[in-house]
């Protein structure tokens, strides 16, 4: 593999040889002034290179100019290293971002080869050993022995992450790594390409669709008289909870378990083979070794201890909710005696468990769920906890019409800005995320504010109705709104910094969940699309009551995700290579509650976290943990409490990388965090 600095001295005379593009003759959409935002609506693919060119030239520039400087200071070398990875970074978020949601396909396909290119020098740079030799010596100057707090934490997580990136290693094996990482780049993002573009439909007559919603089959209704629904995560939990017909359930999960599969298979398998390769240049050791060593959890004991003593802990409660949906099963559907419950009925069962027993019918809340009213109600909770003003902006420069833009204020000082994007479209990302697109940083100029991004894919309205979702559609939005939330309250002054670990991130999104189930703050939203009567206090009751039906095996579900996730990346053995199907057996086998696996399919050629995020599933569990602790403090207080929220935003949000969250969450706890509250939000107390 030729070493990427010399490709990249290449580029301009290569762009030379191109005829003139468009962006020669106006000033390129990505190219503004300091927190100005990006003209999106103007993007062109040509754009893109432009902005990856230059990015790549002003990078590799800034890394010569640092390895040239005789005395190395915090301000000439780390403070200009977290500049050039700042910039590089928004390069790379936004090539990204646009193959993610451009409706024009040139623009994906640019978008992506940007992306790589820019990721491709991002590898480089970490293991450029003069430039880790400037860092070295600063580490061994008096200057380093006075740093304290954040400034000093950055040094030291600058030095890890390099090291992480093989800069130690001899020539030969050096440039074995850059081949791995370059190549799982490329792998990575064709999983993601056969993910996102697979066009799996579930065809059914109107005797095969009973159950199923009116307004849900109206959106889907072809002329043959048929219902063609996509198979995608935003219609999954329509058809699996209320279809009638079993058949119909398990042909939509198995199509939906099939997703990419033909492809992705074999990628996922490369996948494996080639992080095990890394964890074994790394150590020896396996990939999780590798991975898991900058989070909190650091090692993969620590992260098997943990998923172990939670399976034994949420494993009865597990076994009771599987028994209880077999003898309803058996008394109201068809008795099939001890037969295990198939994994394609669970989620109906469960559904029809609600609504005849705890008279919860989630169909019919869903009508109290409009996604207007839902996304203003949620935004005013929000703006009320943390002491925000959200300013909608009118007509703004978006990508697609469909997309709004929303200015943060804190008082009257801007503190960041961030883009929805809700709804489902063709070759569009089909999960749900808050994405970032440029982080909070301290320039020359003055504070850059944070740019942010929700992208969802849910209900899309039509022209009878309003987008409609159901109260588990209202716990994402929720979520991920706290993903854009924790990025816009960023404080800190290196952009490197704005992130936190891995495994406590999602807290920051985890704890606004719980508002959802409160009725003052429910029913301040919850109006009826039709009538406009706010959900009446006794079906909210009956939720509440209802909460924990399959508490147990949902932590389960969670857990055996987070067993084969870290099974593929801790004990992959080259001399016996992961049957990845197989696997799924073995895991309920040996968890053994029910077996969750449909034969015939394969749910990991569509599973995005052990892709693009692996060794991260435990990750949900392990900040949960935290986000109901941290919740307490809001329960104590007021779920409106202002100065609490202040705290919490100021203390935890704020906070990033600058210092350990373990000693900011004991802060805003005034006293060490314990599991108490989670384990007692499973119904396990």
């Amino acid at each position: 593999m030729k070493p990427v600095y010399s490709l990249l001295f290449l580029i301009p005379i290569l762009l030379s040889c191109q005829p003139e593009s468009d962006s020669t003759k106006r000033k390129n959409p990505f190219l503004t002034n300091l927190n100005d935002p990006i003209d999106y609506a103007n993007v062109a693919a040509e754009d893109l290179d432009e902005y990856a060119r230059v990015s790549v030239e002003n990078a590799v520039n800034k890394i010569a100019e640092i390895k040239s400087i005789e005395a190395p200071t915090f301000e000439n070398t780390f403070v200009a290293l977290d500049d050039m990875y700042h910039e590089l970074g928004k390069a790379s978020d936004n090539c990204f971002t646009m193959y993610w949601v451009s409706p024009d396909s040139l623009t994906r396909v640019r978008g992506l080869a940007d992306y790589q290119l820019i990721d491709s020098l991002i590898n480089e740079i970490g293991s450029d050993r003069q430039l880790f030799d400037k860092i070295d010596q600063y580490r061994n100057s008096e200057e380093y022995g006075t740093l304290e707090g954040y400034r000093k934490r950055f040094v030291d997580d600058l030095v890890v992450y390099f090291e992480q990136s093989g800069v130690n290693f001899e020539p030969e094996k050096l440039e074995r790594f850059k081949q791995l990482t370059n190549e799982i780049t490329d792998l990575s993002s064709q999983y993601s390409i056969n993910m996102n573009s697979a066009d799996r439909v579930l065809v059914i007559t109107e005797e095969e669709s009973e159950g199923l919603p009116d307004n849900f089959k109206k959106s889907y209704l072809n002329d043959d008289g048929q219902y063609h629904i996509p198979v995608i995560p935003a219609t999954r939990n329509q058809v699996i909870e209320n279809a009638i017909m079993e058949s119909t359930r398990k042909t939509y999960l198995v199509e939906y378990y099939n997703r990419g599969m033909d492809e992705n298979m074999k990628i996922l398998d490369q996948l494996i083979a080639k992080r095990y390769e890394i964890g074994q240049l790394m150590g020896p050791g396996s990939y999780a070794d590798y991975n898991l060593k900058p989070k909190m959890a650091k090692t993969p004991e620590n992260v098997w201890t943990f998923i172990n003593d939670l399976i034994t802990q949420t494993k009865p409660k597990a076994i009771e909710d599987h028994e209880k949906l077999m003898l309803f099963r058996n008394e109201n559907i068809n008795n099939q005696g001890n037969q295990p419950v198939e994994p394609w009925n669970v989620a109906f069962y469960k559904n029809q468990l609600l609504k005849t027993t705890f008279e919860v019918d989630h169909e019919k809340i869903r009508e109290y769920l409009p996604m207007e009213s839902c996304l203003s109600g949620m935004m005013d909770i929000y703006q009320q906890v943390l002491g925000y003003e959200f300013r909608k902006v009118e007509n703004p420069s978006v990508w697609h019409e469909e997309v709004e833009m929303y200015e943060v204020y804190d008082g009257e000082t801007l503190r960041g800005r961030f883009y929805l994007d809700l709804f489902p479209r063709p070759n569009k990302e089909s999960w749900f995320y808050g994405v970032g697109l440029s982080p909070g940083k301290m320039t020359s100029e003055g504070y850059e504010v944070p740019v942010k991004m929700l992208l969802g894919n849910f209900a899309r309205p039509t022209d009878e109705l309003p987008s409609l979702i159901s109260h588990s559609d209202l716990r994402i939005l929720f979520h991920e709104f706290g993903h854009i939330m924790d990025g816009i309250s960023y404080r800190g002054e290196l952009a490197w910094q704005a992130n936190s670990k891995a495994d406590f991130v999602e807290s920051m999104s985890q704890i606004f969940e719980n508002w959802i189930w409160d009725y003052d703050m429910l029913s301040t939203f919850a109006i009826h699309y039709e009538s406009g009567d706010t959900l009446p206090q006794e079906i909210f009751d009956k939720m509440l009551n209802a909460k924990n039906v399959n508490s147990g095996l949902s932590a389960i579900g969670s857990l055996r995700s987070s067993t084969y996730d870290m099974t593929i990346y801790d004990r992959f053995d080259p001399a016996s290579p992961i049957n990845t199907d197989d696997l799924w057996k073995q895991i309920d086998h040996e968890i053994g509650v029910m077996d969750g696996y449909i034969e015939g399919t394969h749910p990991q050629a569509s599973w995005i976290h052990i892709n693009t995020h692996p060794v991260y599933y435990y990750g949900y569990l392990w900040s949960d943990v935290y986000a109901q602790d941290m919740f307490t403090e809001f329960e104590k207080n007021g779920l409106l409490n202002q100065a609490t929220g202040i705290r919490y935003r100021d203390i935890i949000l704020a906070n990033g990388l600058q210092r350990d969250p373990v000693e900011a969450v004991e802060e805003f706890l005034g006293r060490p965090s314990n599991n108490e509250a989670y384990i007692k939000s499973l119904g396990l107390d």
